[in-house]
């Protein structure tokens, strides 16, 4: 479904360096949209702005939600869109986490979510847009060597149900995507963890769920899709 909008729709991203986040990233650029891409570490500037030329580029260290605070001032006007598509995994059973393997997870995949959804809801608000939480089939069924992740995104799943009924009175959408296992660099690190061979094309490519996702923010202001599950195919 494409928008009838003819002023460009703006779009803020996390994750955009890499797997889903870049593949929204893209499609959203090649079809004129004004993308604000948050970076965790200011030396992919550089490397962002060469493939997103026109983009702003901000700098907010995820693995460090504080440095989050105050982010929404360096943003001017409405914000159509706000998807959190970064995130990250350390396989481990329960009886051997660490403290700070538990503790990145949770910054990254759940706690920053929050405070950059707090820092950037005024902007959102001004669109009617819509917040998409690029969640994860471990924030709906959990098991085993996989606690800490699907901990912060069975957390991320209740942020974002939370944050749907606040919001429905602003005129705010919020949707949780639930992909399967994505070809990603995060799932390369899975592939290592586990002690398996990585094969990219077995699994769901990172273009599949960004179209998935346009879907969520091209849709008629006249209904929401508040949770979506992208599952492989049939082989």
């Amino acid at each position: 479904m494409i928008s009838t909008r003819l002023d460009p729709r703006r779009h803020l991203l996390t994750g955009a360096g890499s797997g889903i986040g870049r593949a929204l990233a893209e499609r959203l650029r090649d079809r004129g949209d004004a993308l604000v891409l948050v970076l965790r570490d200011a030396r992919r500037v550089d490397d962002l702005r060469a493939d997103f030329p026109d983009a702003e580029l901000l700098v907010g260290d995820l693995a460090e939600p504080g440095t989050l605070n105050g982010i929404g001032r360096l943003v001017d006007g409405p914000l159509d869109t706000l998807v959190h598509a970064a995130g990250i995994v350390d396989l481990g059973a329960v009886s051997r986490l660490r403290l700070h393997e538990w503790q990145a997870q949770l910054d990254v995949n759940l706690t920053s979510p929050a405070v950059l959804t707090r820092e950037l809801l005024p902007h959102v608000r001004q669109a009617r847009g819509t917040v998409v939480f690029v969640n994860s089939g471990a924030g709906l069924n959990a098991h085993p060597e996989w606690s800490a992740y699907a901990a912060s995104k069975h957390g991320l799943k209740a942020l974002a149900d939370c944050l749907r009924g606040e919001e429905q009175e602003h005129g705010v959408r919020v949707t949780s995507v639930y992909p399967g296992r994505t070809a990603s660099p995060m799932q390369e690190r899975v592939h290592e963890q586990e002690g398996k061979d990585y094969d990219a094309g077995a699994w769901i490519q990172p273009g599949t769920v960004a179209e998935a996702i346009l879907h969520v923010l091209d849709l008629p202001a006249d209904a929401t899709i508040p949770d979506l599950s992208v599952r492989p195919g049939p082989r």
